[in-house]
């Protein structure tokens, strides 16, 4: 019977130690991702956002970002569609936030007001695509509970579970390439009933100052609508020089005019 009851408390210990190592991992990957990316400050890109119906009908948007890397608290970011004419002037600010609800505001130039997006709708599309709009924040270590899932050459997947509620994901399995900068080569996400819903991949990537990774090409499918979204980014601008007045409600009205 002392045999047995060893051997029981032996594998509840054993159980316990692997998922405190799993969970370990999964955070140790997330940080090194995140400091393999710091100190860019700020940048710009433009791209062209195509989206592609169940039909495969596509339309075709052309956008600017800007972005600007905070150390305090999460990233801001500045989206301003610049054509077509129906969507033109539409412009997203996003203050992102390591713990909470991040903030989020809309300018819509046909009533020439900005409107704050309430955290109720973060899981809505962006702007028709297949992008949400918490696709939108930077990604912060605080923001999600991790578990290693497993190693593949120089591929590691690592699920990621979102600390808020008003998440519209259960979960997401982000693939990281640790020889290179352990840059994100994919993230799969799993809806609110633990289905998947799409697929992001990221492709053509270049390197920048010799440290920074940056995708040529963000391809998103949803496996559910059979609807998909690709953005084509053109070169980035790292010598931008962008400050916080930049990332204000004027700015964002600014922006949109």
């Amino acid at each position: 019977m002392k045999k047995i009851i060893i051997t029981s408390i032996a594998i509840a210990l054993f159980g316990t130690v692997n998922a405190q190592t799993s969970e370990a991992r999964g955070i140790e990957i997330a940080k090194a991702a995140e400091k393999a990316d710091e100190g860019f400050i700020s940048s710009i890109v433009e791209l062209k956002m195509t989206l592609k119906n169940k039909n495969g009908q596509t339309s075709e948007r052309l956008l600017t970002t800007k972005t600007l890397e905070l150390t305090a608290d999460g990233d801001k970011s500045l989206i301003v569609f610049k054509s077509p004419k129906d969507v033109k002037g539409t412009s997203t600010l996003t203050f992102t936030h390591k713990v909470g609800s991040d903030d989020q505001w809309l300018y819509l130039p046909s009533i020439k007001r900005v409107k704050r997006i309430s955290s109720n709708n973060k899981s809505g599309p962006f702007v028709g695509s297949e992008f949400a709009y918490e696709d939108l924040s930077s990604q912060e270590i605080e923001k999600y509970t991790y578990k290693f899932v497993e190693e593949k050459g120089n591929l590691l997947t690592v699920e990621q579970d979102p600390v808020d509620p008003k998440s519209g994901y259960t979960k997401r399995l982000v693939t990281y390439n640790k020889d290179k900068g352990y840059r994100f080569e994919k993230v799969e996400f799993y809806d609110r009933k633990n289905s998947l819903l799409k697929t992001l991949t990221y492709s053509n990537y270049k390197q920048y100052k010799n440290k920074y990774w940056r995708a040529g090409v963000f391809t998103m499918v949803n496996h559910q609508s059979n609807k998909e979204t690709v953005l084509n980014f053109s070169d980035y601008n790292f010598e931008s020089n962008l400050t916080e007045e930049d990332f204000s409600q004027a700015a964002l009205k600014r922006a949109g005019k």
